[in-house]
């Protein structure tokens, strides 16, 4: 089992976006048969285009506040939450600064 102090990788995942031209940048946590885990990294304004997820999938919210928009909802992800990502075709927008981990439930 890999030690890492989500802390550190955060820090050097945002500075990395803020040198990066499209305002982001990840890095895998997992990534196994069943699950995947990324740390995006985005800086306020930013917006990850509209996608639709393979499975089941969560967003937490480790740092800043994102926006994550479906076509019917539009819900305000702070420091600290855990939400669903909708089945349905949706974008997320940085708010402010923000370090969120996708996890991602593979077939």
């Amino acid at each position: 089992m890999a030690e890492m102090t989500l802390e550190s990788i955060g820090t050097h995942q945002l500075d990395a976006a803020r040198n990066s031209p499209n305002g982001r940048a990840s890095r895998t946590l997992h990534s196994g048969a069943r699950l995947r885990q990324t740390l995006i990294a985005l800086t306020a304004g930013t917006r990850m285009h509209e996608h639709q997820s393979e499975g089941d999938a969560t967003l937490l919210c480790l740092r800043g506040s994102v926006t994550l928009n479906s076509n019917d909802r539009s819900v305000t992800v702070a420091e600290g939450m855990l939400v669903d990502i909708p089945p349905q075709r949706h974008d997320l927008v940085a708010d402010q600064d923000s370090l969120v981990i996708l996890t991602v439930g593979l077939g």
